[in-house]
């Protein structure tokens, strides 16, 4: 026991021993101060002092503090330091006299190739912040140089390089001189797409690309054809990316490799090689140098210099399934699954099935999607749904089939006309009846959102007009509208608005033959809480449920981060379905709510007080997932 004891102290004794060598060296600064100390103290931070000697690390002391001068411009500081007795050192004390600061003498930046007509460029280097005269800072300098480079890359420009790049500081003269030549050669064109590996004909995957031939080359629109491949659904991975010209791969020593080229270089984009996997055998024989090779092809250069693009795709699975389990307070406990064939053939049909259980709702649906010119954009879709409801006093089984064509704008709107027939066999209030519809609609819809787990920004509209008449055979006249806004804003990172906004209105001759599915309820978990699902309606003279032939409801809510993913809301809502505008109240509750931002989204616990509900004081609302 005694021995054990002794081994788990001296155990104790020599982390904490290797723990304190671990330290960093702390740096007490005299003579400095700003962003020069910081830095100093930065190139300190790293030096363990238990890997030197003491005079070694005086040596090592004083050259970083040197090098984290020199980027400020302080090429001749006299340094005094001083480390404390124990041994290794903890805390070195430094006494300096930065000395002159080195001043811009000359400043000579030059754009040579198209880049002379590119704005971007010119922009960059108006944008400098230094001038003649001024001292001379490392980072502005590193900055630009970088962003030039970026450029090259970004807009196509890919036999770029620095023909000139100095930096002449002369610490006995106290003055800097810089140059810097960017030569960006001419700028490439997007070439021929070639696509390897698709089950989809490939002219739909050439109509998703946002740029033809042609056209002035973009990093930013390769990456935005592979994020639109990726959003079709069809594919399992994804591969786009610019072809290297070939005549790179001929040089004997090709000047200084970027991580652009060596990226460039990898999968298919590679020179061919031999059936057994070799490296291609270098010719035998005298070979070009890079620098020769260079001078030719600018001397024998093509009209336009054209940069092909390599689509590598992989299917995605046929099949697909998820299954879901929730629970809200409005529905209860509910399950969900779903049936997905992302393609089921070669023109890039898509199919799929959800089914949906909950105590008072069961529905099955599905749709058929045929996409067109722009997939994304352009697509018909069929789509039917059978669905059962029994909740209070609504009893109903409807049957429905749909054709819609969808166009998505460049502001993002979403346009749907639709044509639908539904089969509606129900009760509401006591009151049965089946009625068979079949009516055009029109619908635009928006959102925007950032991050989709948990919106920081973000907003959503819909409105919608469906018509039907019996002069085309249908079972009921009227003219539907509906129309509904949600926004989300932030003020700093701690304080979030959640602001919500519905109507709705039906005309009718007859409101008796307009199904439930079709007439207005609300209260809830999604509209005024306080109230039991869809609890607030117009009454019947036995007190049951009917269904409303308007809709208002509004909500404001107040959200705070408390810490980390857990946030306080506070919210106010109002609303009502009625028969006439004009209403002479609305009903209203408040509470208070927590939020977890759990890894599949927000997790909703309100209580709220309804105001015009006396047997009902208090209601607990639970929910997962965003708003949107």
């Amino acid at each position: 026991m005694g021995k054990r004891v002794t081994a788990c102290l001296g155990a104790a004794i020599l982390c904490l021993g290797v723990i304190q060598d671990a330290l960093a060296l702390e740096a007490r600064i005299d003579g400095l101060e700003g962003d020069v100390a910081d830095n100093v103290r930065h190139y300190l931070s790293s030096l363990d002092a238990a890997q030197y000697g003491r005079v070694r690390l005086e040596g090592e002391v004083l050259r970083r503090t040197r090098e984290a001068m020199r980027v400020y411009g302080y090429y001749e500081p006299r340094i005094h330091q001083q480390l404390d007795s124990r041994d290794p050192p903890r805390h070195v004390d430094l006494v300096v006299e930065p000395g002159p600061q080195v001043v811009i003498e000359v400043l000579d930046i030059r754009l040579e190739g198209d880049a002379r007509r590119d704005e971007h460029f010119s922009e960059t280097v108006d944008s400098f912040p230094l001038a003649v005269g001024d001292p001379l800072v490392h980072a502005p300098w590193d900055r630009m140089r970088n962003r030039l480079a970026n450029l090259s890359l970004e807009r196509g420009y890919f036999d770029w390089g620095f023909t000139d790049r100095r930096m002449e500081v002369r610490p006995f003269d106290e003055s800097a001189r810089l140059y810097l030549t960017l030569d960006s050669g001419p700028r490439y064109a997007f070439g021929d797409v070639t696509i390897k590996g698709s089950h989809i004909l490939e002219e739909r995957l050439l109509q998703l690309a946002p740029f033809t031939p042609g056209e002035p080359y973009l990093a930013g629109e390769v990456a935005r054809y592979t994020q639109r491949l990726g959003q079709a659904g069809w594919f399992s991975s994804v591969s786009v990316r610019p072809r290297l010209d070939s005549r790179r791969q001929l040089a004997l020593t090709p000047p200084e490799l970027g991580w652009w080229n060596e990226v460039g270089t990898l999968g298919e984009a590679t020179l061919p090689s031999d059936s057994a996997g070799h490296s291609p055998q270098q010719p035998a024989g005298p070979r070009l140098s890079a620098e020769a090779l260079t001078t030719v092809t600018k001397l024998h250069r093509t009209e336009r210099a054209v940069m092909p693009i390599d689509v590598v795709v992989a299917p995605a699975d046929r099949h697909q399934f998820e299954i879901a389990v929730g629970y809200a307070t409005d529905v209860g406990p509910r399950l969900g699954f779903g049936w997905e064939q992302p393609w089921i053939n070669r023109y890039g049909h898509s199919l799929e099935h959800d089914l949906f259980i909950s105590q008072p709702e069961q529905r099955l649906t599905g749709t058929y999607l045929l996409p067109l010119d722009d997939p994304l954009r352009d697509q018909y879709r069929l789509q039917y749904g059978l669905r059962h409801r029994d909740l209070d006093d609504t009893r109903t089984l409807e049957n429905t089939i749909e054709l819609a064509r969808r166009w998505e704008f460049d502001n993002r709107w979403v346009q749907t006309l639709f044509l639908r027939a539904t089969y509606e066999d129900f009760t509401q209030g006591g009151e049965a009846d089946s009625v068979f519809l079949y009516y055009p609609g029109v619908s635009w819809a928006r959102t925007r959102t950032r991050d989709p787990r948990f919106p920081s920004w973000g907003d959503r509209q819909r409105i919608a007009f469906e018509y039907s008449d019996s002069m085309w055979g249908s079972g009921a006249d009227f003219l539907r509208m509906t129309g509904d806004t949600e926004w989300i804003r932030m003020l700093g990172s701690d304080l979030r608005f959640v602001n919500r906004l519905g109507l709705g209105a039906i005309e009718t001759s007859d409101f008796a033959k307009v199904p439930p599915s079709l007439r207005f309820f609300t209260g809830g978990d999604r509209s005024v809480r306080g109230y039991d699902y869809e609890s607030l309606a117009p009454r019947n003279e036995e007190g049951r449920l009917r269904g409303g032939q308007q809709l208002l409801t509004a909500s404001t809510e107040l959200q705070r981060r408390i810490t980390g993913n857990w946030w306080g809301a506070a919210f106010i809502d109002t609303g009502d379905a009625f028969d006439d505008w004009g209403p002479d109240s609305l009903n209203t509750g408040a509470g208070l709510g927590v939020r977890w931002i759990s890894p599949v989204g927000p997790v909703r616990f309100d209580v709220a007080h309804p105001f015009d509900d006396e047997e009902n004081s208090w209601r607990l609302h639970f929910a997962i997932g965003p708003e949107f």
